[in-house]
């Protein structure tokens, strides 16, 4: 009945949740039941920022060590899209054909999930200031990771380089906690998202545990990690810098998991890896690239920027205030714009441009258009500008432009 359910909301391009909530309804032990058949049981992937793009990182690179792994690749990451991915890959008599699960979960749902069905592992990104309306204050977010952490029966791999992070790993069993974190080199690029206008990072005065899995230095998109005493030097064709210290998470959670790596087989499908839809994905239209570049608060915004440089590109910024982007808009004045000052922007939309161009008045960088509609803003953007151009869009933002984009060119299909 639920994979009905699904093959219908697929022809009437409905969410990617929809199953889901109808197989909880009917049967509310599915997910628990299916993923407990699974021999090397199940990892949650869970923080602020990079869940899906790293989720993504570790089932490709746990695939390229001969592990079958069922994942939510949607990043319809609350527990009835978990169901509704489920749904698509059990046979007829819901059996699943994997060795292993690693689900992206949102902080929040992680809690509920892993009070039906415990991880045998957890990777626990970062704490940062997300949707202040929803989740309350920063330290609540942690202490919901913490839960999480606790669930957790073997491993949980956590960011040393987080100071909310590192003491949540310091009330835990030491033999339970394997951390991931920087180099001297490479601290300097990820300031703390408390810190973000002073440039010096809280973590820095902080005790930093041994980590399994280090970025030590990284030149643009080629990082160089430590993986243990094994040394690993990648270049991914993943953009932005953010996306380098996650593959330092990903490393560390693989290596984790698999006891036997081989490294060459496991460098290869680093580099390998494509951006996740949305996060810093690229399409060509009228022979010239448009990148989607997520953002969703402060510190994601400013190293989206910081790894993007403006020139040679048009640049829009698409912001909506929809339940799952945050309704709170008020993080927008915590990002430093100075980037954009030379080149400007051509297009601010969404439903909350006016608010994204009153803070870009503050920062004087010149803004050509304000338009609410994102559809209209989106054709006139690509008509008006010849050359490469860029969007920073919030979530259901990107979801709807990148709807509008797959009507010009081919994209991955996302229900």
């Amino acid at each position: 009945m639920g994979k009905t359910v699904k093959y219908i909301a697929a022809l009437r391009g409905g969410g990617s949740a929809l199953p889901g909530l109808f197989v909880e309804k009917i049967d509310p032990a599915f997910i628990s039941r299916t993923l407990a058949s699974l021999p090397e049981g199940v990892v949650v992937i869970s923080g602020t920022n990079g869940k899906t793009t790293t989720t993504k990182m570790v089932v490709e690179l746990l695939e390229s060590q001969g592990l079958k792994v069922f994942t939510n690749r949607t990043g319809s990451n609350f527990t009835r899209g978990v169901a509704a991915a489920l749904l698509g890959e059990v046979d007829m008599k819901g059996r699943l054909d994997a060795d292993i699960a690693v689900l992206e979960l949102d902080e929040a749902h992680a809690v509920h999930f892993v009070k039906t069905i415990a991880p045998r592992y957890s990777l626990l990104l970062n704490v940062m200031r997300d949707q202040l309306d929803r989740f309350g204050e920063i330290d609540t977010t942690a202490k919901l990771l913490q839960i999480v952490a606790k669930a957790t029966t073997e491993k949980v791999v956590i960011n040393r380089e987080d100071p909310r992070l590192l003491k949540l790993g310091q009330s835990l069993p030491e033999s339970k906690v394997i951390y991931f974190g920087l180099g001297q080199k490479a601290r300097t690029e990820f300031p703390a998202d408390d810190d973000m206008r002073t440039g010096t990072a809280l973590s820095n005065a902080a005790h930093r545990p041994q980590a399994l899995s280090i970025l030590e230095a990284l030149n643009g998109q080629t990082g160089e990690f430590s993986l243990g005493n094994r040394k690993l030097t990648a270049k991914l064709k993943l953009e932005g810098i953010y996306n380098v210290f996650n593959a330092a998470a990903a490393l560390g959670l693989v290596a984790t998991i698999v006891k036997d790596i081989d490294f060459d087989t496991l460098k290869t499908a680093l580099t390998e890896v494509t951006p996740a839809f949305g996060r810093g994905e690229s399409v060509t239209i009228d022979g010239q690239p448009v990148e989607l570049v997520l953002v969703k608060n402060p510190a994601g915004f400013r190293l989206g920027l910081r790894s993007f440089p403006p020139e040679g590109y048009a640049t829009m910024i698409a912001i909506n205030d929809n339940y799952a982007d945050g309704r709170d808009m008020s993080w927008l004045w915590d990002v430093d714009f100075d980037s954009l000052r030379p080149s400007g922007v051509a297009y601010l939309s969404g439903m909350r441009a006016y608010d994204m161009a009153l803070r870009l008045q503050y920062e004087e960088v010149e803004i050509t258009n304000i338009r609410t509609d994102l559809k209209q803003s989106l054709h006139n953007f690509i008509k008006e500008n010849t050359g490469p151009k860029r969007i920073y869009c919030t979530y259901t933002a990107m979801l709807a432009l990148r709807k509008e984009l797959g009507k010009m060119t081919t994209m991955e299909k996302v229900s």
